[in-house]
């Protein structure tokens, strides 16, 4: 069996561990100390992601945080590649670590100057506001009038529910340019919709329309009543030419 000493090979290997571990006990103090950061940061932004790049003599160091906690710490000097002092993949290496940690005291300074510059900004700033108007009485014309067109829509429905005798149907109709569509589920409408697919539903199962609309369509739902009734009108004057 060959051996090392056969091949001549008589080198001392030195044992990284103790680098490894120091550089570890830095990483992990750093990463409390920036996470004190990274939570004031989250409580000034108040959201749950955010991030501050703040200048340095040094460079530019770079503090995310997710729901106040420290997700990295990013050192980016003038010079050189980025270091990602703190981060949730691998640590850094030791000498990059060293070079960031020159200039980490000058990024906490910059920080405090940070809020510093913030002091006072909302000094004088008065928290009492106008009382907000209400718009109980526009909502309660809107659905007044709404319900006013839903019932007399119920009535169109279940007329032609009855004349059809399908369970599904529409009435169609062209009031001023806009195509008017009812569609009823069994008698029952469905909905009430102005221009085609992607129009306006005056009538739907979801939310009511604005205000501004049901003023806008109102009146021109009288031209909708009367072409059905035109349309009845038709179907009764062709019943009266048939003989059985």
């Amino acid at each position: 069996m060959t051996t090392q000493a056969d091949l001549g090979i008589d080198l001392d290997v030195r044992d990284a561990a103790a680098v490894a571990e120091r550089r570890d006990e830095i990483v992990a103090a750093v990463r409390d100390h920036a996470g004190r950061i990274a939570y004031q940061l989250a409580r000034l932004q108040g959201g749950d992601y955010g991030r501050e790049t703040l200048s340095t003599p040094g460079g530019e160091w770079t503090v995310k945080h997710e729901a106040g906690e420290l997700e990295f710490l990013l050192f980016s000097p003038k010079s050189g590649s980025d270091t990602y002092v703190i981060s949730t993949k691998q640590p850094p290496e030791p000498a990059a670590l060293s070079t960031a940690l020159d200039d980490y005291a000058a990024f906490v300074a910059a920080w405090n100057e940070h809020v510093d510059s913030l002091s006072g900004v909302l000094d004088g700033v008065s928290a009492e506001f106008p009382e907000p108007a209400t718009t109980e009485g526009v909502v309660a014309e809107r659905d007044r009038v709404l319900d006013e067109i839903r019932d007399t829509c119920a009535v169109i429905a279940g007329e032609i529910h009855r004349y059809e005798g399908d369970d599904y149907g529409t009435f169609t109709a062209r009031v001023k340019g806009d195509r008017w569509e009812l569609k009823h589920d069994e008698g029952a409408v469905s909905y009430l919709r102005i221009g085609g697919s992607g129009g306006l539903y005056l009538l739907s199962q979801y939310g009511a329309p604005s205000a501004a609309d049901v003023r806008e369509y109102a009146d021109q739902f009288r031209g909708f009543v009367e072409t059905y009734n035109e349309f009845i009108d038709e179907l009764e004057s062709d019943l009266e030419r048939i003989s059985v």
